[in-house]
């Protein structure tokens, strides 16, 4: 359908926080705006063992190159992080780290396939490594692989020794819900609670299974035991929010999320729910604002991207040059999940507000055009646009934005459909990426509930514990 109508009608997808453990946008539906898990860090290079045995100059070198990447990590150079992993990797090929925290770099990144790529090489090497399966598994979720991401966390939980693993459990739970799996979910949150009755991550998760089934004044009743457990959870308050204003209770609801993100300034879920409301509300600057945070957190978010280019979209009647940039975001969507159809209309409406994007307009309209989803009402209007443009070119003058064009979405209101309903897609991203632990140093931490986002393990934070050469 045309651009015009979809956003008139569509409903804005907010983030629930996952419960799952680091989160990885490099670390979320119809339920609330799922939180995006924090964006990973590598992990510190564990302390050596007493007397431990002396290194080889080898051996030595290839740890300073390691400590080094990871220093680049954190400093936020990826490029030159991403070249020491790699130097790393080829001097010693059966380094987990050093690949693994290449795909965690590849997600903060948004190159999801090559992050994949690097999870799977991981696998090969050890196909019970936790923080490796948090994170391809809430990949599998992003991508709506459900019944892959469910696959691959029960086969881990197989492993010796994994059966009670909580990251595993989580995850696992959210995956269930995602998949409409309730009872399944419920059942998985309530196994991680019989054997770690503190476990705030699986009250989060529980949670968000009530949420999904509308009993939300149960589902504040179990986040009240997680905020017991961690006052100073983001995700768990930005569910609060999600579950407020299905109830009708706006101004607490803002109050949650604006909570969440004072907690953490990078909690992207937070972010995203306080630009939903911005936008249901027509404060296009506000929800730009809010929506360029989430996709500077997570590049990879189709969904943090599509609300960007909405925000901007919204301005272009005053500000052409914010269509073109509205365009570029809304293109962006389309390298994230191809052939859109919101992305694909939409763009082809940004660019033609401004002279310079009409090549680019013919093209996306003819696409959104051609739709089987896009009524005979929107074809006639992409038609009747389409000439307008072909008539501006001939008379090498500007043409004005039409008055479906200046209009504000009718359906964004402080009562539509865009906050009553949740994201599902939110959800898919749910979960903490797992964190880079080092291979046999002790467990993955457990995966996170954020607040009603959707559930599931972060992406594992790159591994800072330098590789053995062989």
């Amino acid at each position: 359908m045309a651009f015009r109508r979809t956003l008139a009608t569509a409903t804005l997808s907010l983030t629930a926080a996952c419960a799952t453990t680091s989160q990885l946008k490099p670390a979320a539906t119809e339920a609330p705006v799922t939180a995006r898990a924090p964006a990973p860090v590598p992990a510190q290079a564990q302390a050596p063992a007493a007397r431990p045995a002396p290194e080889s100059p080898k051996e030595s070198a290839t740890r300073e190159l390691f400590a080094q990447a990871v220093a680049a990590f954190e400093a936020g150079d990826y490029a030159k992080a991403e070249k020491g992993f790699r130097e790393v990797v080829e001097k010693a090929p059966q380094s987990l780290n050093a690949q693994f925290n290449l795909g965690v770099i590849a997600e903060r990144q948004g190159r999801s396939a090559d992050a994949q790529a690097a999870y799977e090489k991981v696998r090969f090497l050890e196909p019970g490594h936790v923080p490796t399966l948090l994170n391809l598994g809430r990949l599998y979720r992003v991508q709506e692989k459900y019944a892959e991401a469910i696959a691959l966390y029960e086969a881990g939980l197989k492993a010796p020794g994994r059966e009670h693993e909580s990251s595993l459990l989580n995850n696992l739970t959210v995956a269930y819900r995602l998949a409409g799996k309730h009872e399944q979910a419920e059942a998985t949150a309530r196994r991680v609670l019989a054997r770690h009755p503190d476990n705030s991550e699986a009250y989060k998760n529980l949670a968000l299974v009530y949420y999904d089934q509308g009993k939300y004044r149960l589902a504040e009743l179990v986040l009240a035991n997680a905020r017991k457990l961690d006052e100073k959870d983001p995700g768990i308050y930005n569910n609060l929010g999600m579950i407020y204003l299905k109830l009708e209770e706006r101004d607490r609801a803002i109050a949650q999320f604006q909570k969440a993100v004072s907690l953490d300034e990078r909690f992207a879920p937070g972010h995203l729910n306080l630009g939903a409301m911005a936008l249901a509300w027509r404060d296009y600057v506000g929800a730009e604002r809010s929506f360029s945070k989430a996709v500077e957190l997570e590049p990879g978010s189709p969904d943090a991207w599509l609300y960007y280019a909405y925000a901007l979209d919204g301005q272009k009647g005053r500000e052409p040059q914010k269509g073109l940039k509205a365009g570029e975001a809304f293109e962006k969507v389309l390298t994230l999940r191809a052939e859109q159809p919101e992305a694909l209309c939409g763009a082809g409406w940004a660019y033609a507000i401004e002279r310079t994007g009409w090549d680019k307009a013919v093209g996306f309209l003819q696409r959104c055009k051609d739709l089987g989803t896009t009524s005979a009402q929107d074809k006639q209007m992409i038609e009747a646009k389409l000439q307008g443009i072909e008539a501006m070119r001939k008379n090498a003058q500007a043409q004005p934005a039409t008055p479906e064009e200046k209009k504000a979405p009718t359906g964004v209101g402080g009562s539509g459909s865009m906050l009553e309903k949740v994201s599902d897609e939110a959800a898919q991203q749910e979960g903490v990426p797992a964190e880079g632990a080092a291979p046999a140093e002790g467990a993955p931490p457990e995966a996170g509930a954020d607040s009603p986002t959707v559930e599931g393990e972060p992406a594992a934070e790159p591994s800072s514990e330098a590789p053995k050469t062989e």
